[in-house]
């Protein structure tokens, strides 16, 4: 997949939830996302298919009130972002590792600190 390609294929994966929930556009997402995507974060633990990343994704842009990104790193067919969000009762930064294929995100891996993301309310 050519560099322009794939940063539109991100570019199309964030621009489909950063507005929270009120812009939270889930066919838009699943079309960028691997049926089989594979993720790892915090509190969802390892996980295989998209239909529930999209799910978990819906409702944390519910309590999404902004989102400002501090970094990105691009590499072949792999990304790195670092960005805070808004989840109204405070501020949590996130780290993110994208890893794509076929035209489609393949990988998701999100750090953050799921203590304090849970003190904020956050779903």
């Amino acid at each position: 997949m050519l560099a322009e390609e794939t940063a539109a294929l991100i570019a199309e994966y964030y621009d489909s939830w950063k507005g929270g929930g009120d812009s939270f556009d889930a066919e838009r997402l699943r079309r960028v996302l691997a049926a089989d995507l594979d993720f790892e974060g915090p509190i969802a633990g390892k996980r295989r298919g998209a239909e529930g990343f999209v799910a978990g994704l819906g409702r944390f842009a519910e309590s999404l009130k902004g989102l400002v990104m501090l970094e990105e790193v691009r590499q072949g067919d792999q990304a790195a972002f670092l960005y805070d969000c808004d989840l109204g009762a405070g501020t949590l930064r996130f780290a993110e590792f994208i890893r794509v294929g076929d035209g489609k995100i393949e990988a998701v891996k999100l750090l953050y600190d799921a203590d304090r993301y849970r003190a904020l309310g956050a779903r």
